[in-house]
């Protein structure tokens, strides 16, 4: 059980790292108010950046290449109307830049900048150890299938930090799924034991 808490308050650390890392050093900059410069500091490749309108419809989505600092240059004059964001999928967080189209200007909206954390998810022998920090409070709901039939579920609301720890038992051998949905956006692990 020490050995589970330590692994959580090592989860937990790097998760406030990389908070405070991902707010101080990504840019996003209007050049001529068409064209835009997207900067992100300490990129790995295979991270994801995507453009997505209001009803997170993708516009754009590319794989990071090269590790280090990326830089790209993006027209946005042929987008319509609307609210968009820029989306960073990494491995433990989701950065999110709003900005805004009105008759081909971009504005970016830098006070609605957010940092959302993914859900943790690790299955160590037959325990399942969920942990998620979100630092708005975001509710979370957890779904624990077993064989396609769910076992558990809990709705959460103003949890900075949640940690779920769950002991399978070991005489119920089979496939295992857990469903985790926050920041409206699902997550989900299929596992066996």
């Amino acid at each position: 059980m020490k050995t589970i808490i330590n692994k959580y308050l090592v989860t937990f650390t790097i998760l406030v790292s990389l908070a405070n890392y991902a707010t101080e050093n990504n840019i996003s900059t209007p050049i001529d108010g068409k064209k835009v410069k997207v900067e992100f500091i300490a990129v790995r490749k295979g991270q994801v950046l995507s453009i997505k309108n209001a009803n997170s419809v993708i516009m754009y989505s590319g794989v990071i290449e090269m590790a280090g600092n990326y830089a790209r240059t993006f027209d946005l004059t042929g987008l319509e109307n609307g609210k968009y964001r820029i989306e960073l999928e990494k491995n433990f967080e989701t950065i999110i830049k709003p900005f805004l189209v009105e008759n081909r200007l971009v504005t970016f909206l830098p006070e609605e900048n957010k940092t959302f954390f993914k859900p943790v998810i690790r299955i160590e022998d037959n325990l399942l150890l969920i942990s998620k920090m979100s630092l708005e409070n975001q509710p979370v709901k957890i779904t624990l299938y077993y064989k396609g039939d769910v076992i558990y579920t809990e709705n959460t609301k103003d949890a900075k930090i949640l940690n779920r720890v769950f002991r399978l038992l070991k005489n119920k051998e089979g496939n295992y799924t857990v469903a985790i949905s926050t920041n409206e956006k699902k997550y989900s692990k299929s596992f066996k034991i």
